[in-house]
């Protein structure tokens, strides 16, 4: 499964993979997997990349057209 809204969040900003996989402490081949579904995406990710995006973890995972944080 793709994950339009990363890919999104990532390109709007003008962030490269390789940026994006050093804060994740992955691999830019690993990030890239993570985008395009071919990896899943673990908890922790998940937790890191909504934190550096400050969107909500369902937004990420193209469960809502939402981004905000529900708190």
């Amino acid at each position: 499964m793709r994950f339009n809204n990363l890919r999104a969040l990532r390109e709007d900003r003008d962030i490269k993979q390789k940026d994006v996989a050093t804060i994740l402490n992955v691999s830019q081949n690993t990030y890239s997997q993570y985008e395009t579904g071919v990896i899943s995406l673990t908890a922790e990710v998940l937790i890191k990349l909504s934190d550096y995006y400050n969107v909500s973890i369902d937004y990420l995972l193209d469960r809502t057209n939402n981004p905000e944080i529900n708190k």
